[in-house]
């Protein structure tokens, strides 16, 4: 890739990852209560990305859906990424799971994190649809995090907008405007060395705390307590870059060979080839990423399904092509997105047109499709819908 089309592609991926979102047309006027009455037009143009927003009973007479216990036996899977961050006598530790044991719920000072809970648990997966006044390529996942009394991971900063919401016990949060975002060395935690805080708020069950990237913060537990972090995407550029460049790798097709007609008779026989130089910058040229590839390459970057994360596939020795009677359904642990001529589930693309792509579009935004419109896809459409289906990537009901 040439110098200018990597501008171009980082510039393309800032763009998206940074701007003002692009709203959904449904309900971006109208208030909802979880962004404190605020429409989702106006949180966008004054808050996201922008300043904090603390939101009182976003979702009132808010139960956590998740008992400790429920989360404890979670924490014990191999498949979910999950954390252990204590203080005790003062001293920073960080622990990875899974965990078949767990300090006391009566000992203070201990955090347990548990990543991308949604896709393991129905309820949470549910809860992150109240948030779809954001394009789900955006949203990362929604993450518990459970503590005993003072427990927490230290004043950090976050590089991604986050959603706070308390879900059980209460949490004190503090935040800062400070621009000083060094941290503390050798730690297993990237701490803030002078976090000042400027705020502070007591969230109880039903509260919420919005934060935008780079807002220094602090929660301590009240007591035991549990808070859903709902988090979106904040890639680095530099993993973008690299993760295109394997994408293109993948994708490139290039005919033919550096030739060698061009050879002269030299008299310095280390030199580097001017011809050889001019040949191989006129070849990468010809091949500068397209909008095109970026689609693709964005559709089947935002929908690589994490890793661990389980499939209920169909044994190769069951599989049996039957037609498709049923209605069908999007699981939790599938992604799915679409773009105009585009369709991308779980980290791959498929061209659609005509029928196919308005069903393939509706599966996408309603998440499920009944027998009667599959029927009216081509065979070639309900041949890949049993494919999917077989892989565990979609599901009949």
């Amino acid at each position: 890739m040439t110098y200018n089309s990597c501008q171009v592609f980082v510039t393309t991926i800032h763009i998206f990852y940074t701007a003002t979102m692009a709203m959904p047309k449904k309900s971006t006027f109208a208030s909802l209560q979880l962004l404190g009455g605020l429409s989702a037009d106006k949180f966008c143009s004054d808050y996201w990305h922008k300043n904090p927003l603390l939101i009182r009973q976003a979702i009132s007479n808010f139960t956590a859906p998740l008992t400790v216990e429920a989360l404890f036996a979670l924490a014990a899977r191999e498949d979910l990424q999950s954390r252990l961050i204590t203080a005790f006598k003062g001293k920073w530790s960080l622990k990875h799971g899974p965990f078949s044991s767990l300090p006391s719920v009566k000992k203070n000072n201990w955090t347990l994190l548990l990543q991308s809970v949604n896709l393991y648990e129905e309820t949470c997966h549910e809860l992150l649809q109240q948030f779809n006044f954001i394009e789900r390529a955006r949203l990362d996942d929604l993450m518990i995090s459970y503590a005993t009394d003072g427990g927490g991971v230290g004043p950090h900063f976050d590089s991604y907008d986050v959603f706070l919401l308390q879900a059980y016990g209460k949490r004190r949060w503090r935040i800062s405007t400070q621009k000083d975002l060094s941290l503390e060395e050798s730690l297993p935690l990237k701490i803030l060395k002078n976090f000042r805080y400027t705020e502070e708020f007591v969230l109880e069950p039903g509260d919420m705390l919005y934060l935008p990237p780079h807002v220094a913060h602090e929660g301590v537990a009240i007591g035991e307590c549990m808070t859903y972090s709902i988090g979106f995407r904040a890639p680095s550029h530099e993993q973008l870059l690299r993760e295109f460049h394997l994408f293109m790798a993948d994708v490139l097709e290039a005919e033919g060979q550096l030739s060698n007609a061009q050879a002269v008779a030299s008299h310095d026989w280390t030199r580097l080839p001017e011809e050889t130089i001019n040949a191989v910058s006129a070849l990468i040229a010809r091949h500068t990423p397209s909008r095109t590839d970026i689609i693709e390459f964005l559709g089947c970057n935002l929908t690589e399904p994490k890793a661990l994360i389980p499939f209920d596939e169909v044994d190769q020795h069951k599989r049996r092509r039957k037609k498709l009677s049923k209605q069908i359904c999007v699981p939790r642990t599938t992604l799915i997105l679409h773009s105009p001529g585009w369709f991308f589930i779980n980290g791959t693309s498929w061209r659609v047109k005509g029928f196919d792509a308005k069903l393939l579009i509706r599966l996408a935004q309603e998440g499920w499709l009944s027998a009667a419109l599959i029927a009216q896809a081509s065979p070639q459409m309900q041949n890949q819908l049993q494919t999917w289906i077989e892989d565990g990537w979609l599901i009949q009901k």
